[in-house]
């Protein structure tokens, strides 16, 4: 029998403390791991990737890295189009990137690497053309105030009774 508490609801969803220091420690370490290494793979020659977010398992043992291509939501940029072929490449080599990883980061176990596209970026950019959009617009707007000083019905400051 364990004296632990069965988690709320409430906190179920939620990562830890632990957890959320321990991805953040292995997305720098992750970053600095592409940035050393170099993977040769037709897909990722000459691409740069963000790594935009590292969740992991309660356990520690697994990890869902969350990449963006640089430049994969600009059309006229060369990993357009190329983001799929780019995920798959990454996932091909996971287990390269987690034999490196596991020589920049002291954990006890270096946990196994998934990578996802990050589709936040893609998301805030939906939201800026939805905010940016007339009829957006028309419901947000605000009149400018006018000063106090230039209020004629105002009395002034000095005048007071």
């Amino acid at each position: 029998m364990s004296n632990r508490k069965p988690k709320s609801k409430a906190t179920a969803g939620l990562a830890s403390q632990r957890q959320l220091r321990a991805a953040e420690m292995i997305r720098h370490a992750l970053v600095e791991v592409m940035r050393e290494n170099e993977i040769r793979d037709p897909a990722l020659v000459g691409v740069s990737v963000t790594v935009a977010e590292v969740r992991l398992s309660p356990d520690l043992k697994h990890a869902t890295c969350f990449v963006e291509p640089l430049g994969a939501g600009v059309d006229t940029s060369d990993t357009a189009g190329h983001v799929d072929e780019i995920i798959k490449a990454l996932n091909a080599h996971a287990k390269f990137l987690r034999g490196a990883l596991g020589r920049h980061i002291d954990m006890r176990f270096t946990p196994d690497l998934r990578f996802r596209h990050d589709e936040s970026f893609e998301a805030a950019a939906r939201l800026n053309r939805l905010l940016d959009d007339p009829r957006v617009r028309a419901d947000s707007y605000v009149p400018p105030v006018e000063d106090e000083d230039d209020d004629p019905a105002l009395p002034e400051a000095g005048n007071r009774n």
